[in-house]
């Protein structure tokens, strides 16, 4: 029997495995698909991250043509006529005869002190001067009638003359006993503090039982003051007013103050004087400031802010393209400052500016502002010109 050969066996028992035809690449779809992912990537984190500097905008506003704030200052409310009542001697005190927000009168006595030995003075000085008295009253008809006897020739002058002498001496004893008197009174008096003026006590600082005494003499834990008292009618503003712009302030000029403890109250006032001098340290002048009205709430060392009013005379244009922002929308430099306009682009022009007065709140933009200009505020000094920014919300 004939057996095919194995080779060939194994040959026919193969599977033929056919290639596949080429199709398209996915290569290019893969690009492109990164390519968009990466610009998406991109776009997000602009819009997340923007680098332009966020600031504050303000509006420049129109000044009012009719009468404007020419100048603010700020400064404290005082009273004029103040007194720490004293003893003009040393004492102990036995009677205080008010308190705090008691109305005084001019005259009245505030406070006693023990008077116990300056009475004992004043009737020993009293007993004093009547012994005096008596002695002249008796020396005085024996030297008439030696005078007499003399011009009769029955005396002779050395007699005259010696009782003369005790005439006088008696005389000039009961003088000084009389002084001795008005001297004992005067300490008694001074046992009484009375109240110079009138007006309202602030402070009371002696108790009953205290030893006070005059300033020069107190010491230890000695008083030297019983009561504070303060004409209410006397109260005025003091403020500090740049020397830049003192020149904007004139006696009897109108102005508008507003207490920090009422903001909202516009009290009338004017100005009464100009301190002539300057503090060198703060480059300020004093300036004192009258309240024309008369309230309860106005208290002494309330703090205040003093609007000087300008208002344009007969005759006289009012300002134009006077502007006012707040304070923090300039960097002052005396009468110039600089500002950083918005310009619509958002990119930040900076200019500077004629000023006129600036306070605490607001400054007043002479020229190189116009109403309606929108400008950055806050920390300036960290912005430059020509730099991109985005509005705060």
């Amino acid at each position: 029997m004939n057996h095919p050969d194995k080779s060939a066996l194994l040959d026919s028992l193969k599977i033929e495995r056919k290639t596949p035809a080429a199709g398209p690449s996915r290569a290019p779809w893969l690009a492109a698909g990164a390519l968009v992912l990466a610009i998406l990537a991109g776009g997000g984190w602009y819009v997340w991250h923007d680098s332009r500097v966020a600031v504050q905008a303000v509006t420049a506003e129109a000044a009012d043509p009719g009468s404007t704030a020419g100048l603010d200052a700020s400064g404290y409310v005082v009273a004029r006529r103040k007194a720490t009542l004293s003893a003009k001697i040393l004492g102990k005190v036995t009677e205080v005869n008010f308190e705090e927000g008691d109305h005084v009168k001019a005259g009245d006595i505030v406070a006693r002190l023990d008077d116990s030995n300056y009475r004992a003075a004043l009737l020993e000085a009293q007993a004093k001067a009547a012994q005096a008295k008596s002695t002249m009253d008796n020396t005085a008809p024996i030297y008439a009638r030696y005078k007499k006897l003399q011009g009769e020739g029955a005396i002779s002058t050395d007699a005259v003359e010696t009782q003369r002498l005790a005439y006088d001496n008696a005389r000039t004893a009961y003088g000084v006993a009389q002084a001795q008197v008005a001297s004992a009174q005067s300490y008694l008096r001074d046992t009484l503090v009375r109240a110079p003026f009138s007006g309202i006590v602030t402070v009371k600082v002696a108790q009953v039982g205290e030893v006070v005494a005059p300033s020069a003499a107190g010491g230890g834990d000695t008083r030297t003051g019983i009561i504070t008292i303060v004409d209410m009618d006397s109260l005025e503003v003091q403020v500090d007013v740049s020397e830049n712009y003192i020149d904007r302030v004139h006696e009897g000029a109108p102005t508008v103050i507003h207490l920090d403890a009422y903001p909202d109250w516009d009290i009338p006032g004017k100005v009464i004087a100009i301190i002539p001098t300057a503090d060198q340290s703060k480059g300020t002048v004093e300036v004192r400031v009258a309240i024309d009205a008369r309230d309860s709430r106005i208290l002494p060392q309330m703090a205040a802010r003093v609007a000087f009013l300008e208002t344009a005379k007969p005759g006289q244009a009012a300002p134009v393209n006077q502007v006012t922002v707040p304070a923090q929308a300039v960097q002052a430099h005396g009468r110039t400052g600089d500002v950083f306009v918005i310009k619509e682009d958002g990119v930040l022009e900076k200019r500077t500016v004629a000023l006129g007065p600036v306070s605490q709140q607001t400054a007043v933009i002479l020229s190189g502002v116009i109403a309606g200009d929108q400008l950055a505020s806050g920390n300036l000094a960290g912005l430059k010109d020509g730099e991109a920014v985005k509005i705060a919300q």
